[in-house]
């Protein structure tokens, strides 16, 4: 992805010379490794307005640096972020703009204090280049969702009463790495009965039993991009309550995915999903927003919920994720990971959404 980095730090450049900086320095370690490739612990990058970028970071990760980025010098040490400050203010790169979201007050005060250059917050400039996926990046969404659709058939045999909540996780978190993810995406989620009810409830010993709803929200890491499902399933005959609120959850979610489309705003994709559950009278029973982006983070920009600004744009990956959670009875949630595209989402999460009856 040379080619591709290249062509992000020069988009980067050009938005830094359209807010006056003469650079940036780019602290956030996940936007490095969006510019560079470059997968590390201590690194920071300084993008001129005009002219080539410069990476820093210490001697743990220089040999992969030079692999990874061979077309950029590369400045070897400890302090990245003093280095690139004394390296802008040495060519001339005034003022030097600065991830405010993400360098500390402390940092920046002894930044500032040795800096012979101006420094600018500006904003979240490498976030909003993020924000639409090109087909790389699609493509690597598109093999983690296909990873986690796999490990969860390879695990339904294993979702059956009497065997605990964790033990279901670790049974999918190691299916994924098996089906070739670098890890899960983050801690998976197995909620099941009265569990169900809490959103991001930690797996635990309860032992699944019949007549449990079971919730798992679970996903893959590959190539750096984060997948995100959740299915939930029942152990037994569902109840007559269970099937009602896994269908309203499932017609919510097909509305939401429905009305996501370019132009569309976050919040009245949001308000699909939101309005079918208020319509049947558990409104106060979807307690978050709809869902939000997703990529080299888990949770990333647009956020989608009824207070949140901004439109959706052609290939931006998101989730739509409506629930219903019942204190002491339990809870449905279905989740899908899909891409908007002008004539309608891509949905990358394939498995079925009929309620499985384990």
């Amino acid at each position: 992805m040379g080619e591709t980095h290249i062509a992000r730090r020069r988009r980067l450049a050009a938005l830094v010379a359209g807010r006056g900086a003469g650079a940036l320095l780019v602290t956030r370690l996940v936007n490095v490794r969006y510019l560079t490739g470059l997968d590390s612990s201590r690194a920071a990058l300084l993008v001129p307005a005009d002219g080539p970028a410069v990476l820093a970071t210490d001697n743990r990760y220089a040999g992969t640096a030079e692999q990874v980025c061979p077309e950029l010098p590369i400045v070897v040490g400890r302090f990245v972020a003093e280095a690139l400050t004394a390296r802008a203010a040495a060519d001339g790169h005034g003022p030097l703009g600065f991830e405010a979201h993400d360098l500390t007050v402390e940092h920046h005060t002894a930044l500032a204090g040795q800096a012979e250059v101006e420094l600018t917050p500006l904003g979240h400039l490498v976030e909003e280049l993020r924000l639409v996926k090109d087909e790389e990046e699609i493509a690597l969404l598109r093999e983690a969702c296909a990873i986690s659709d796999r490990a969860f058939a390879s695990v339904l045999p294993e979702i059956r009463a009497g065997v605990t909540e964790r033990a279901v996780a670790v049974a999918l978190e190691r299916a994924m790495v098996d089906f070739g993810a670098e890890r899960a995406a983050f801690e998976s989620i197995v909620a099941s009965g009265p569990n169900g009810a809490v959103p991001h409830h930690h797996p635990g010993g309860r032992e699944l039993q019949p007549g449990d709803l079971v919730t798992l929200d679970f996903g893959a890491l590959y190539g750096g991009y984060h997948a995100d499902m959740t299915r939930t399933v029942a152990i037994g005959e569902p109840a007559g309550w269970q099937r009602d609120v896994y269908d309203l959850v499932h017609r919510a979610q097909l509305a939401a995915v429905a009305a996501a489309r370019p132009g569309a705003e976050t919040k009245a994709v949001d308000a699909a999903a939101r309005d079918v559950i208020k319509d049947a009278g558990h409104g106060d029973a979807f307690t978050h927003g709809l869902g939000h982006g997703v990529g080299l983070e888990i949770h990333e920009a647009p956020l989608m919920g009824y207070d949140k600004t901004g439109k959706l744009m052609d290939r931006v990956p998101i989730t739509a994720e409506p629930g219903v959670y019942l204190t002491g009875r339990g809870g449905v949630r279905i989740e899908d990971t899909l891409v908007v595209r002008p004539g309608g989402p891509e949905i990358l999460t394939t498995t079925t959404k009929d309620l499985l009856v384990l």
